[in-house]
């Protein structure tokens, strides 16, 4: 069973909105970091990236993060900037689904080894199943769900979608 939590359009003004949360809170940097958790948080991250470099002067960076969801403490975290090109400067880590918050908070820890002028979190869906003490900064929409529930995150041209299934 399947249920559509959002809809393309929808997800476009969640978009919208949280790429705008991200300009106001970073209206006077020259540099944005827009890092993405690989797959579903590289592919929203984008689509944020896109709306801020419309509505800000700043260079709006893309770094994709990548590690192993399943266990990124063995394989480690590792980002497709070297760590002097975000010292110091304003990063948005992005992923799509805040489920248990182990993704997120990996990545923060990742991110914390360098000094950081802020750092701040992005999400589409917000499960509120946390095992960790990481929230999002930014989130597109929370919901209350069962742990054997699943959240698919689809991103297709045109065709942007959020299913909550069984």
């Amino acid at each position: 069973m399947s249920n559509r939590i959002l809809s393309h359009e929808e997800i476009q003004h969640k978009i919208k909105r949280i790429a705008y949360q991200i300009y106001e809170a970073n209206v006077d940097e020259a540099e944005i970091i827009i890092a993405g958790i690989e797959s579903g948080g590289l592919n929203f991250a984008k689509k944020i990236q896109s709306v801020l470099k419309k509505i800000t002067e700043a260079e709006v960076i893309l770094c994709k993060v990548s590690m192993d969801k399943s266990n990124p403490l063995s394989s480690g975290v590792s980002t497709s900037l070297p760590e002097s090109e975000y010292t110091n400067k304003s990063v948005v880590l992005v992923d799509d689904v805040l489920n248990s918050g182990t993704t997120l908070i990996y990545g923060v820890h990742h991110f914390l080894r360098v000094p950081l002028k802020q750092l701040k979190t992005a999400v589409l869906v917000n499960r509120n199943h946390k095992k960790y003490p990481v929230k999002a900064d930014y989130k597109g929409i929370s919901l209350s769900t069962s742990l054997r529930e699943h959240i698919k995150v689809t991103f297709e041209s045109k065709n942007d979608s959020v299913h909550l299934t069984e």
